[in-house]
C-alpha cells in the first residue's frame, strides 16, 4: 500500500549507511525476504511484478525497520480491550 516503507541500516566498513525503500504509488507494496546470506527488499505491483529491488549482504545489515502505512479503521474492526486493569 502506498506509504509502506522499509529502512535498512548497513555497516559500510567503519561507517553506517541508511537506505529507504518506499511504495511510491497506490497499490504497490514493499516485500522483505532473506536467505542464503542476502536480504532483499522489493517494491512490487498488485500483480506481483517487481518495480525496484535492493539487495544487501545479511552480514552487513545492522537494522531493518518496517514502517507499514497507516490503515483506516473499518466499521467491523473490534475495539481493543486491555487484558488486565491496573489497580
Amino acid at each position: 500500500m502506498k506509504g509502506d516503507r522499509v529502512e535498512i541500516v548497513i555497516d559500510a566498513g567503519g561507517d553506517t549507511r541508511t537506505y529507504e525503500i518506499e511504495a511510491t504509488r497506490a497499490g504497490r507494496r514493499v516485500d522483505v525476504s532473506h536467505g542464503r546470506g542476502l536480504v532483499e527488499v522489493t517494491e512490487t505491483t498488485r500483480g506481483g511484478t517487481a518495480v525496484r529491488t535492493a539487495r544487501f549482504m545479511a552480514g552487513r545489515v545492522l537494522a531493518l525497520v518496517e514502517h507499514p502505512a497507516p490503515r483506516l479503521a473499518l466499521d467491523d474492526d473490534a475495539d481493543v480491550t486491555p487484558l488486565r486493569q491496573t489497580a
